[in-house]
């Protein structure tokens, strides 16, 4: 663990002293990034929990963008467990927690009804992940899961990088893992984003206006397990190759947004190839004029609309009601390890898990 990099003056108002503390014998602690712009991230190596992002509006006003937490027993015990945190070893759902790979079933923790989401109840974002800050705007994070941790099989050694750009208000995200064991890895951050900034209470997302660069989207049931198709988005909520806002068609009596209870949905982005990195999505607050663009290597992207929050506190009073958070979860398509037909999400022995994703703002007006 070194973090020799004064994490004093920050722009978020984030007490390093808050977030220090000893669990099982590894150490919590706080990492704050910069760039050349004037960006700053605040980070916790528990869970990698994004706990700021602080960016300017049309008005050069910085305000953070991310909901999060400020000290580290609210990021712990939070009412929403995955907020802004790293999500491991399978991100999103896995239905009834069992899958079958190479003969062998495997088993696991289930914590979403009868099936498991985001790792399980323990996943990645309750580790305590060692961390070295390299430099001013970089930050390494490492964790090696165990062989059978919430049931999943092998050792997975992962590594992961945020990075700053130097010259632009970039968030790059990289993701590495090797097994010993072949296994199956869904890795992604689950940044909560409110482009207009969060406050009390934090508004709604309603208001942003977003495009998906996807002609297809991957359809749900009722506990929110895919169907096992790939349906074409056009003439339907789902459909984001022009601009909507999120409010728009949010409330339609469409099944899908019923299921969901709002936009809770991968979308198949178009690639050119597979792994290549492509933009992925875009996010503008028209208010405060935020933009922010997606960029990922990953075929899928999950749009979540905060639609379970419930109005629970986070950083320095801030709120966050319903629907006041945006999520672009970039990943492979949910319950892909039961359906064959969809893309393998399995990893083997001498081979690497790769993903490159961005988060990069700016302004449009």
């Amino acid at each position: 663990m070194i973090n020799t990099f004064s994490t004093n003056g920050n722009l978020s108002g984030l007490d390093r002293e808050k977030f220090q503390k000893e669990i099982a014998g590894k150490k919590t602690d706080l990492y704050i990034l910069k760039n050349k712009q004037g960006m700053e991230v605040a980070v916790t190596n528990y869970g990698c929990a994004i706990l700021s992002i602080m960016v300017p509006d049309k008005n050069g006003k910085y305000a953070n963008v991310i909901l999060g937490h400020d000290n580290i027993d609210n990021v712990i015990n939070s009412p929403e467990p995955f907020l802004s945190t790293t999500i491991g070893r399978y991100g999103n759902r896995i239905a009834k927690g069992k899958f079958i790979l190479q003969e062998e079933e495997y088993k696991l923790s289930v914590n979403n009804g009868s099936n498991s989401l985001h790792g399980g109840p323990t996943g990645f974002h309750t580790r305590i992940w060692d961390a070295i800050q390299i430099d001013q705007s970089t930050l390494q994070l490492s964790y090696l899961s165990a062989d059978g941790e919430e049931g999943f099989p092998g050792n997975l050694e992962v590594t992961m990088t945020y990075r700053l750009e130097k010259n632009t208000n970039a968030l790059f995200i990289e993701y590495r893992a090797k097994t010993d064991k072949p296994t199956i890895v869904n890795l992604t951050n689950h940044g909560f984003f409110n482009l207009a900034g969060i406050t009390n209470p934090t508004p709604t997302v309603n208001n942003n206006i977003v495009t998906i660069n996807a002609d297809y989207y991957v359809p749900i049931d009722d506990v929110s397990i895919p169907t096992g198709e790939i349906l074409k988005v056009e003439n339907t909520p789902m459909d984001f190759r022009q601009p909507h806002t999120i409010g728009e068609r949010i409330e339609e009596k469409d099944q899908q947004l019923i299921n969901g209870n709002g936009y809770d949905h991968c979308f198949i982005l178009n690639k050119t190839e597979m792994g290549e990195l492509s933009l992925a999505a875009t996010c503008i607050e028209p208010i405060s004029c935020r933009s922010m663009e997606v960029y990922t290597t990953e075929l899928g992207v999950q749009l979540y609309t905060g639609n379970w929050l419930n109005g629970f506190s986070g950083a320095h009073g801030a709120t966050f009601p319903a629907r006041s958070a945006i999520c672009f979860e970039a990943q492979c398509i949910p319950d892909t390890p039961n359906k064959p037909h969809f893309p393998t999400a399995t990893l083997l022995p001498g081979d690497e898990y790769q993903q490159i994703t961005i988060y990069n703002f700016g302004i449009k007006e």
